[in-house]
């Protein structure tokens, strides 16, 4: 009898231990447990410290013949294991990163006695997880269904960027993350879009800040967002509309034998752990490409966000790569309907002449297909991979150095597969590339460090064509570097420093629109001023314009808050740049602390008075200062 006892007693302790996972974090500080409910739902929770971040939220999976939704048991976990990565970017936040997380693989099996594994990995500032099914047979299989939600205390604040419907918007083109954000609403508001809401989603729950992300999509997966609705502040991934593919051809993950998931993440802690975490990246798969010699960061001229479609012809494009040579940058960007417009041969003449200039040419395509009603040109020139290689190597041969490709407008499994498709040719012929139109890239910039960039954001080119834009760009700016810059290249095209050729007036000053030139990352920046306007420019804006680096070493955030303001630091060997902007309606003033970057030169660029665009004058570098932005104004300091 006490040997029953002993047994009854022993298999209670291991069902006991086996209800319950846990895994921290490395400074202890971020803990996640995991568990199963009387349903054999997984279940998980997140807490920082003392707070409670998420609260119970769901995890699991469903295939077209396996389902992890419900009747699962906990069998348990592997042990802690630390993981510990250093890699460099060509360009990102931060040159030199360094990871450590502990590791543990929660394992479940279903009622049907399948087997699902869940992987975590704790940072010091950021949770994620990602799924593993193993099948054993050799058949291909789709996951219908992810299970995954945030739940937010109902108490939490949001900021977020609704998702685009899939076929609207001028020439059906969206989705292509080009809305406004949603500013500090309560959790559980429903998106104004029916597609929901897409990542980085921000949050902060009892003054604890998060950023929801994935990273790691590879060629059989699809893009995910989070659902419109989320009752009670719980956030589900959804998966994108059954018209974001390429006509024919998969919408969602597919796989063969065996499943792994896109990274789900979730950075945590405070304002300046988001702006200075590398999260987006370190969960994103380490560089394929062996040979980045190509890859060079920069920045552009580029005629169409002043003069349009109008003026893509020879002798303009002519003039912006003499701005270009002008002004130290590395690239000039040429348009849409180039190849009528100009033409292959003259493009090789304006190629050559380039050269000449120190300066390399970008070209514009259509990502086209039968699902894309877009007319402007080149177009179907890049859906096969026979085509792409004729053309990726006409375009080496003419002495090109990167392609824009616009207009993709979807998230589906055969359109993510087309991204990578792409990349990796363009890899081949040594051609960097720059996504517009487009997903958000979810660190790809670390897989393929010829991505320099990718739009998926309301850039600068909404603010020439309505006033409306222009009126709400400081806030937008303001929200950017906290979500959709968080981790990823951006093509916002910033920097008009004089004013627009357009009728809208822009209503931030040009100490703001400097600023942007630090705060916005993109592995080339392409500028939104012309030659004539910068002729508008000081001269010694101009020249810190030459000297402004074209990367970046360290990153440190200084203050702000999403939507409002944002001053920002960013090193490059032995300078510090500290630039700042006000997003709101009233003037802004700030405390800014010199003395913990020691340096013994601080030079100050502010709004001009009587007329002037800027104002530049020597502070000490050795005491706070107190700097004041006037509404939608900003500054940039220099430290050597």
């Amino acid at each position: 009898m006490r040997l029953l006892i002993a047994v009854f007693l022993l298999v209670s302790v291991q069902k006991h231990l086996a209800a319950q996972v846990g895994i921290i974090s490395p400074d202890k500080k971020l803990s996640v447990q995991v568990s199963v409910n009387k349903a054999g739902e997984i279940k998980y929770s997140v807490r920082y410290l003392d707070t409670e971040v998420l609260r119970s939220s769901s995890l699991g999976i469903q295939t077209a013949t396996v389902d992890f939704s419900k009747g699962n048991n906990l069998l348990g976990a592997t042990p802690v294991q630390t993981i510990n990565d250093a890699y460099s970017m060509v360009y990102a936040k931060k040159k030199q990163s360094t990871y450590t997380a502990n590791k543990r693989i929660v394992q479940f099996k279903n009622n049907n006695g399948k087997a699902l594994d869940i992987i975590f990995q704790v940072s010091n500032d950021a949770v994620a997880f990602r799924y593993h099914y193993n099948e054993g047979n050799n058949f291909t299989d789709n996951i219908t269904n992810e299970l995954t939600s945030f739940h937010f205390p109902t108490t939490a604040k949001a900021w977020l960027q609704p998702m685009q419907v899939s076929k609207t918007g001028w020439e059906q083109t969206n989705p292509a993350y080009e809305e406004h954000y949603v500013q500090d609403v309560p959790v559980g508001t429903k998106s104004p879009s029916a597609a929901g809401w897409v990542y980085p989603a921000l949050f902060r729950a009892n003054d604890v800040w998060a950023l929801i992300t994935e990273a790691s999509v590879e060629p059989n997966d699809c893009a995910t967002r989070l659902k419109a609705e989320s009752p009670d502040g719980e956030y589900s991934i959804g998966f994108p509309d059954p018209r974001e593919i390429i006509t024919g051809k998969g919408l969602l993950p597919t796989f063969q034998s065996t499943y792994v998931s896109p990274w789900r993440i979730i950075t945590i802690g405070s304002l300046a752990t988001i702006i200075e975490s590398t999260a987006g990246t370190d969960l994103a798969k380490p560089s394929v490409i062996k040979n980045t010699a190509f890859v060079l960061p920069g920045k552009a001229s580029w005629s169409w966000i002043n003069s349009k479609d109008d003026f893509i012809v020879y002798d303009e494009q002519i003039k912006y790569i003499d701005f270009a040579a002008k002004m130290n940058w590395q690239y000039c960007l040429v348009d849409a309907a180039w190849d009528t417009k100009i033409g292959y041969e003259k493009m090789k003449e304006l190629a050559d002449y380039a050269k000449t200039k120190n300066v390399g040419l970008l070209l514009w395509y259509n990502s086209a297909g039968d699902w894309n009603t877009v007319k402007y040109t080149p177009k179907d020139l890049l859906l096969t991979a026979e085509s792409r290689a004729k053309e990726f190597q006409r375009l080496k041969d003419m002495g090109i150095k990167g392609v824009k490709i616009d207009f993709f407008a979807g998230d589906g499994q055969s359109v993510m597969e087309y991204y990578h498709s792409i990349l990796k040719d363009a890899a081949k012929h040594e051609l960097l590339v720059n996504f517009h139109g487009a997903t958000l890239p979810r660190g790809w910039a670390r897989t393929y460090p010829h991505l320099m960039t990718t739009e998926a954001v309301r850039g600068f080119e909404m603010i020439t064509f309505g006033q409306g834009d222009a009126d709400k760009e400081a806030t937008h700016c303001a929200m950017l570097p906290f979500t959709r810059n968080a981790f990823d290249p951006m093509d916002f095209t910033p920097m008009n420093l004089y004013k627009l050729q357009t009728k809208v007036q822009r209503k931030t000053t040009a100490a703001f629109e400097l600023a942007t030139s630090i705060l916005f990352l993109s592995g080339i920046q392409h500028y939104a001023e012309s030659p004539e306007g910068m002729q508008q420019v000081p001269e010694n804006i101009q020249q810190f314009l030459r000297n402004l680096p074209n990367t970046w070493d360290d990153v440190k955030f200084v203050d702000g808050f999403p939507g409002k303001y944002v001053v920002i630091a960013r090193r490059s060997g032995n300078k510090w740049y500290i630039a700042g902007i006000n997003g709101d309606a009233a003037a802004k003033t700030i405390q800014l602390d010199l003395s913990s970057f020691k340096k013994k030169k601080a030079t100050l660029i502010t709004e001009g008075e009587g007329g002037q665009l800027f104002a530049e004058k020597q502070i000490n570098s050795k005491k706070p200062q107190t700097i004041t932005m006037p509404a939608a104004g900003g500054f940039v300091v220099v430290l050597e």
